[in-house]
This record gives C-alpha cells, sequence and structure tokens, in this order.
C-alpha cells in the first residue's frame, strides 16, 4: 500500500486551478492510498474556521468526502494556514499533528515537517513564526473581524514576498546543522518536508551513514507529491 505526502498548494481564489487539480487529486490518484499526509500550506491563507468563503467550502467538501471514504488524512500547519483549528478538522475529518511529528513507514521511522523550523538562518522569519504560532496571539486574531484578518493576511504576504526578495537563497533555505542536529536528536536517518519548494532528495553523512533528506515542491507551478511504497519513496510531479 502506498503512503502519500503533499505540501505548499497554496490554493486560493487568485488561483482556481490549483484548488481543481487538488480536487482532481482527491477524487482519483489519491483513492489508492493508504495514508495522505498534507505538510502545511494548503492555503495560501486561512482567516480562521469560521471564514464561510464559498471557494474553500469546495475544498473543505472534498476534504470531507475523502476522508469518508476512510482513508486516514494527517495535516501539519505550515507558515499560511496556522489557523486551521479544530473545527475544520472536525468538519473534514483530517487529524493535525504537531511539527515536527514522527511516523512508522515500513518500519522505519520518519520525521515529518513542514520544514520552516530548519530553515533557522532566517532570524526575523523565525521570530515572526514563533509570534504566530503562540495561541494567545491566534486568540487575539481570531477576535477580529474576518476583514481585519483578511487584511493583515494580505499585508504580511506584502512583507514576506519582499524579504524574500531581499534575502540570499541559502537564507531562506534550511540550515544544514539545524538538519544534521535533527537526524541525530531523533536517531532517525530520514526526513520529510516542505515550505522551501525545492523538490529535491538529500543525502547527509553522519558517522559515515547515509540520511536522507526529501524535499516536497510547491503546486504553483507541479504537483508535487511523494508517493512511498514497499519499494521506497518516489518523488513525482503530478502536474506538468
Amino acid at each position: 500500500m502506498t503512503t502519500a505526502f503533499i505540501s505548499d498548494l497554496h490554493i486560493s481564489e487568485s488561483h482556481p486551478e490549483i484548488g481543481e487539480q487538488f480536487v482532481d487529486f482527491l477524487t482519483n490518484r489519491a483513492l489508492k492510498y493508504k495514508t495522505l499526509y498534507i505538510l502545511g500550506d494548503l492555503f495560501e491563507y486561512w482567516l480562521g474556521d469560521d471564514d464561510i468563503n464559498p471557494y474553500l467550502n469546495k475544498i473543505r467538501n472534498a476534504l470531507k468526502d475523502y476522508t469518508q471514504s476512510e482513508i486516514p488524512t494527517y495535516f501539519i500547519h505550515g507558515n499560511r494556514d496556522f489557523l486551521i483549528g479544530e473545527k475544520f478538522s472536525a468538519e473534514t475529518g483530517i487529524k493535525i499533528l504537531s511539527d515536527p511529528t514522527i511516523i512508522q513507514l515500513n518500519n522505519e521511522d520518519i520525521l515529518i515537517s513542514h520544514g520552516d523550523l530548519f530553515c533557522s538562518d532566517d532570524t526575523s522569519y523565525q521570530a515572526t513564526r514563533k509570534l504566530t504560532r503562540d495561541p494567545k496571539w491566534q486568540n487575539i486574531m481570531l477576535k477580529k473581524s474576518l476583514k481585519e484578518r483578511k487584511a493583515f493576511a494580505l499585508e504580511a504576504r506584502l512583507k514576506s514576498k519582499k524579504h524574500m526578495k531581499d534575502l540570499a537563497d541559502d537564507i531562506t533555505d534550511v540550515n544544514h546543522t539545524e538538519i544534521a542536529n535533527t537526524f541525530k536528536k531523533f536517531n532517525l536517518k530520514t526526513i520529510i518536508h516542505g515550505h522551501t519548494h525545492r523538490p529535491d532528495t538529500h543525502i547527509t553523512k553522519i558517522n559515515n551513514i547515509d540520511h536522507k533528506r526529501i524535499v516536497l515542491g510547491d503546486w504553483y507551478d507541479q504537483g508535487s507529491c511523494l508517493e512511498w511504497d514497499e519499494s521506497g519513496p518516489n518523488l513525482i510531479k503530478l502536474y506538468r
């Protein structure tokens, strides 16, 4: 049986083709999976579970239909959809996991994460991440009107684009010492994450032993998906 991982879809009304691809994915290819993991940034932004946007409701309903087929579906928050909460979980049937989480595949421990935790060289981003993951900050934000939350999200997106433009590529990528320390801390040999939009498989040597880091791509240019069956992992493009 196949376990699948996706991330960084960034579904929004401004890119309706991505939402259409995701619904097609759930109703076709994903029906063969044993388990599906969504590793963050499913949405371009998420204003809160009380947002009744009709377009986003289509995605809710597609996820609900999918999980009702009795395929376990798990979600880790990204840096765009950290306000997804228990109401969304109950409505769609997905289960929210902490970041990072360790799972087992073929009797091997695998660490899964959105991936932004590993980008520790970008100290400004990490400070923002710490703030937005604070439950007190989130409660204050969710008490604001949807209009206010949307204005905040759009302003934050503009600031993020400018911030990323001004940084060197290596600053916005993972810190390799952070990755090596994670392998050692959890005593495992495989990490799967998204966030950086740089799909690839990286090998890190630790004590002359190969440690594998598989990075998922985004869905702006491709439908990046990692499928893992008895023969091992296969990182593919669903939409070219």
